[in-house]
């Protein structure tokens, strides 16, 4: 059974400074689903330095930011100045959690749920296992540390993570992972917040489609990063134009150097790029701008807050969620669940079904994305299809059902504990 308290302790979080991916949405809606389930939550993240350091957050969830003072002088972003958060987290954060969290749990004779994300959070675990032994509260605390990505492998020392933390991972591409490493996991998936299964706002989605106008358009939201597949988005949208399909390519990246290649290759394949001058946050205005670009490649580099991203999703003929190495696949889940056609990699998006509710691509190539979109942009009904039961599967990966997975685990871990 989960305990009534939880302490979520991760990098990223809800703030603007504190999201950079997907585990800023993963620990915001864990928190959240753990909250509406009635429990205590407790989410420690590295936040915005400029914010308050305890704040409500969503009903049951605490938000505290962790190592504010490190982050005023660090003021990009979360990973800015990395290694000096994490040994400030390493430091302050277990002895804190024990005196004020794991002690006055164990005088009133519950417990806590510790879920430690990401390597970042590695020697905090090992720390917290130390002290609640040292400090005779142990019994207090079920301690999981969870791996969402590969990142930082190399700097976790395994046998003592995993005396000290059940290990658990978002899917069995990662349990796979970590098995490379010696190290057993158990799987529980992400979750989507239920609010989304009622699809993207009806108003954006209709004035985005109507923007794109007849031409099929593509969209990729993502860091810019190799393993996103990026250039088989752009060699694959080449193709395509070179077999005179009017297709385009919303990309929405990051600020990472790798957007210069991106952008590169897109040059070399004799495709115009165009920079969309939108800096603000009124939907309309996005609208209008993109209705006027007609580049085959724009590239947006503005902050699209949830509503304008989804109905993004919704509009679009095909959503390149192609990762090469995607742990779970989150966005893949959440085009569903806007009502968008998601197009796949195959590693941890477990539920995507080959041209069921989903495209899924096994390569890199650009010519097997543009053979299965040109056959998608040629077949109404196959959208259709993948849209209906894109959003079906949606349903079933709901925190609700992450929650009864979690329940089930933690079961097995305080049996192997006594």
């Amino acid at each position: 059974m989960i305990p009534h308290h939880v302490a979520i302790l991760s990098f990223e979080g809800p703030d603007r400074y504190a999201s950079i991916g997907g585990l800023a949405t993963r620990v915001t809606q864990y928190a959240r689903a753990l909250g509406a389930a009635g429990h205590d939550v407790q989410l420690f993240f590295v936040g915005d330095p400029h914010a308050e350091a305890i704040e409500p957050g969503d009903p049951g969830v605490t938000l505290r930011r962790w190592s504010q003072w490190v982050s005023s002088q660090h003021p990009r972003n979360v990973y800015d100045g990395e290694a000096a958060k994490v040994h400030d987290w390493e430091k302050s954060l277990p002895p804190w959690i024990v005196d004020e969290l794991i002690v006055p749990a164990q005088a009133a004779g519950e417990r806590v749920l510790v879920i430690c994300e990401e390597w970042q959070t590695a020697n905090v675990a090992i720390a917290l296992d130390r002290l609640t032994r040292e400090r005779g509260v142990g019994a207090a605390m079920t301690l999981l540390w969870n791996a969402n990505n590969t990142y930082g492998f190399d700097k976790i020392h395994w046998p003592t993570l995993t005396r000290a933390a059940a290990v658990t991972c978002v899917s069995k591409y990662m349990k796979f992972e970590l098995s490379r490493w010696n190290v057993h996991a158990l799987v529980i998936p992400n979750g989507l917040d239920r609010q989304l299964l009622d699809g993207a706002d009806l108003e954006r989605t209709a004035a985005l489609r109507a923007a794109f106008g007849e031409r099929p358009t593509c969209v990729k939201v993502g860091r810019f990063d190799p393993d996103k597949n990026w250039l088989q988005a752009i060699d694959a949208l080449a193709l395509l134009r070179a077999e005179g399909i009017d297709a385009r390519l919303i990309a929405r990246g990051g600020r990472e150097p790798y957007g210069d290649v991106v952008m590169g290759r897109a040059r070399e394949r004799q495709l115009t790029v165009e920079r969309l001058a939108y800096e603000g946050t009124d939907w309309r205005e996005f609208v209008r701008l993109l209705a006027a670009v007609e580049a085959p490649v724009v590239h947006v580099r503005a902050f699209l807050e949830e509503a304008t991203l989804y109905a993004l999703y919704a509009a679009a003929d095909a959503v390149l969620a192609n990762s090469g190495k995607e742990p779970f696949g989150l966005v893949g889940l959440e085009v569903m669940a806007a009502g968008g056609i998601a197009v796949c990699g195959a590693t941890g998006e477990e539920y995507a079904e080959p041209f069921v509710n989903a495209i899924v691509c096994d390569t890199g190539d650009g010519r097997e994305l543009a053979t299965y979109l040109s056959a998608l942009f040629a077949d109404p009904n196959l959208g259709v299809e993948l849209r209906a039961n894109g959003a079906e599967t949606a349903a079933r990966y709901t925190w609700d059902h992450a929650l009864l997975a979690l329940d089930r685990k933690l079961a097995y871990v305080e049996s192997i504990a006594r």
